[in-house]
């Protein structure tokens, strides 16, 4: 479009770091128009959508899912729409591919923390993308995956390990904080704290939290594997999986499940529904069902609430 004539909706919290840069100052670096919304409410934004037609969106993957009911619900048009931000919290494949053919538009997701400013990698526009990464590194920002236990050594592609990245966008430090400083940042490189992969033609994929691995029976369990697969029961809306301290196989695998609407769900059948689709020691030995799950306001699961409640 032409410069200065852009419409950015504008419902992600200026207080947080994907707020601040990828639509607050972005939007004012290109001179566009912002259509600020002080709460998300999925049916004021379907109706600002169709009336005032911004052409970029950047919101969080819950956003995404809550329009996706809306419009189904009632449909409207929002083909004025071209290009959508995902980010914060992973976005699931389908829920892209169904947010897309409602809609028209194509959703980008991307990858950063507010140490890099906030982000260091995107899907590419033009569907160049891959839907279940991350994308690729920005332009002059490089990324390597590490041993989790060793930052020396860098690892293959395919491999998983620790995501590391270099750039101009990276922080110089935590204030007042040298000894954390020390532990995330060397030799111009951020060590991120995320575990992911990266294919041999440069996509990367994250796999999950370093601090969220689960070790059973001394065998390494990936919660976002897990609930993968739990997301495909036919009767579970949302899932998490988190590792709760066990004295037999030092941390027991605990999944958090709830049912779509009137919908019950029993613990047994999850844990057969696991059996053909997870190796034995990745299947939750434990299954809670809950009516919701503690979020924050991007809608990212409090994982350590999850690990508290259950221990």
């Amino acid at each position: 479009c032409e410069p200065g004539s852009e419409r950015v909706l504008a419902v992600l919290p200026f207080f947080h770091v994907f707020g601040s840069t990828v639509v607050l100052l972005s939007a004012i670096a290109g001179g566009s128009t912002l259509l600020l919304q002080a709460t998300f409410d999925p049916k004021r934004i379907a109706r600002l959508l169709e009336k005032w037609r911004p052409g970029v969106a950047p919101m969080v993957p819950f956003m995404f899912a809550s329009l996706c009911e809306e419009l189904q619900r009632r449909p409207r048009d929002t083909s004025g729409m071209r290009i959508c931000f995902s980010g914060a919290a992973p976005l699931c494949s389908e829920l892209k591919w169904e947010f897309e053919e409602r809609t028209g538009a194509e959703i980008c997701e991307g990858y950063g923390l507010s140490e890099a400013s906030p982000v260091t990698h995107s899907n590419p526009a033009q569907r160049l993308g891959r839907a279940g990464t991350i994308g690729v590194p920005l332009p002059n920002t490089l990324a390597r995956i590490v041993d989790p236990h060793n930052h020396s050594l860098v690892l293959a592609p395919g491999s998983v390990g620790e995501l590391a990245v270099s750039g101009p966008q990276l922080m110089a430090g935590y204030l007042e904080d040298e000894f954390e400083t020390a532990r995330v940042l060397r030799d111009g490189w951020l060590y991120t704290g995320d575990l992911a992969r990266m294919e041999p033609d440069g996509f990367f994929t994250i796999v999950d939290r370093k601090k969220d691995l689960i070790i059973s029976g001394g065998l390494n369990v990936y919660p976002a594997e897990v609930e993968s697969v739990l997301q495909l029961h036919p009767q579970v809306a949302e899932c998490a999986v988190v590792g709760v301290s066990d004295r037999k196989y030092g941390e027991r695998v605990t999944a958090f499940v709830v049912p779509l609407e009137n919908q019950e769900i029993d613990p047994d059948s999850v844990r057969r529904f696991c059996r053909n689709q997870l190796a034995g020691y990745k299947i939750p030995k434990t299954v809670e069902v809950r009516r919701e799950l503690p979020k924050n306001f991007l809608g990212k699961v409090r994982r350590r609430d999850l690990r508290s409640e259950a221990a």
